[in-house]
């Protein structure tokens, strides 16, 4: 089995900053791709950031500019640094593992953290 840990989240006020952390654990071969969606209430999931092992990156429009999205391949690890945060980045904020391939399995599995809150106060 594979487990996502999430960390840093919090309350801020408007314009501060949070790291956000995750670590995947189990028999974990390897991670296509790493990266944080959010959910805010009344409001669909959307994609934050992600990232692949290769280290692409992909960034919602709204995280342009003030997010960076980084990962350890070795220790199965993503992070989200978030700057400049504004009172609508305040939602639940999901570490995803997709593609991910474990010891003795043949085929690829995506997974997602608890979950971690974000609130911006302004």
């Amino acid at each position: 089995q594979v487990q996502l840990v999430e960390s840093g989240g919090g309350l801020v006020q408007a314009g501060g900053s949070l790291r956000l952390s995750c670590a995947a654990s189990g028999s974990i071969v390897s991670i296509n791709a790493m990266g944080w969606y959010r959910q805010a209430p009344g409001k669909q999931r959307e994609l934050v950031a992600a990232i692949t092992s290769g280290g692409n990156t992909n960034y919602a429009e709204s995280a342009k500019g003030r997010f960076t999205i980084s990962r350890d391949n070795a220790k199965n690890t993503v992070s989200l640094q978030m700057n400049s945060l504004k009172p609508e980045d305040t939602a639940v904020y999901y570490c995803h593992a997709d593609g991910v391939r474990r010891f003795g399995a043949l085929d690829y599995l995506d997974y997602r953290g608890q979950g971690t809150q974000v609130t911006v106060s302004s």
